[in-house]
């Protein structure tokens, strides 16, 4: 049963697979609203919650922070109190088989240097709104674990990509712009580090932890897979050049496009993951490798061109976001 608030982010098209399934249920509406919250428990009566919801652009909650506080903070408060009295009204069995997977990122943890990797036990250090709204919601769900005993489980992954994802975010953004001979934008050097996971490998975490996870851990989840994001970028325009039908004039390489914008404001350098204990506890490991998942995913957005539009339609034009002009 899936709840989505459907921002300018979330569009029914993007499972219009599973719509078909009479597994599948959906409903609209705001998870901050406690009432909507309640009914929906009420109507669907869930064996299990996996929590994704959330605010997740780091360059909108540097403009706009009121919504990410709105969603991840408010909203997963209200998620855990309407759980947590759905829970206590199962019988016995349900309550035991009950779980409340709480996904999260890895930039709560905030920046590390040239080495080591994010376990975990690293310290809460989050430097941009949205790290913080998520911050503040990892303490949420652990603490209705610790003092109301939900069964909760928290996971924090890895800098996700794949197909649907909204065009706002860096590996559609490149595409599209690459695709369409437009300036490839940035930030700063492009020397900040970023490890990356295929969403279809963080799913299979997920369902890992829900299946199999401990009550009361957290499991990480990363791909193995790190790199700065000139390099992803300038990797990026190298397979829209090797699967676009077009050339750019004069067949010149895509990566003539790259340019240096300013940097986001608190940028942090690099993140990574440790999940060899995840892969130990759960028996789960990334598959995807990163050239094979970045060529697959070049591939779904050249080929859904009709989706991309549709879903930025009036809501997105593509342009700089995150310059640190507060709203």
């Amino acid at each position: 049963m899936n709840v989505d608030a459907l921002t300018y982010a979330g569009h029914r098209r993007s499972v219009a697979a599973a719509a078909e399934s009479p597994r599948y249920a959906f409903e609209r509406a705001d998870i901050a609203d406690a009432a909507q919250v309640e009914a929906i428990f009420r109507r669907h009566r869930p064996r299990a919650v996996i929590h994704l919801a959330a605010e997740s652009h780091v360059d909108r909650s540097i403009d706009w922070p009121a919504p990410f506080v709105h969603t991840n903070v408010i909203g997963t408060f209200t998620l855990l109190e309407q759980a947590t009295r759905h829970w206590q009204g199962l019988a016995d069995s349900g309550r035991d088989a009950f779980r409340f997977v709480h996904v999260s990122t890895d930039e709560v943890f905030g920046a590390l240097g040239s080495e080591g990797r994010f376990t975990a036990s690293s310290p809460y250090r989050p430097n941009s709104p949205y790290a913080a709204s998520k911050a503040a919601s990892d303490h949420f769900a652990r603490a209705w674990q610790h003092t109301y005993g939900l069964p909760v489980i928290v996971t924090n992954c890895s800098n996700n990509y794949g197909p649907y994802q909204y065009p706002e975010k860096l590996l559609p953004l490149v595409v599209r712009k690459a695709l369409a001979g437009e300036e490839v934008p940035v930030f700063g050097s492009g020397l900040q580090v970023r490890d990356w996971l295929h969403v279809t490998d963080h799913v299979h975490g997920l369902v890992a932890a829900l299946e199999r996870g401990a009550v009361g851990e957290t499991y990480l989840f990363g791909g193995d897979a790190e790199r700065t994001n000139l390099d992803l970028v300038g990797l990026l325009c190298d397979l829209v050049d090797e699967q676009a039908d077009d050339r750019l004039p004069g067949a010149a390489p895509r990566r003539t496009l790259i340019r240096h914008v300013t940097d986001r404001p608190g940028h942090d350098h690099r993140y990574a993951i440790d999940a060899s204990p995840t892969t130990k506890s759960l028996g789960w490991q990334a598959q995807v490798s990163l050239l094979d998942g970045l060529r697959e995913t070049v591939a779904w957005y050249l080929a859904h061109a009709d989706w991309c539009e549709h879903v930025l339609a009036g809501r997105y034009d593509g342009g700089r976001l995150g310059q640190g002009i507060a709203a």
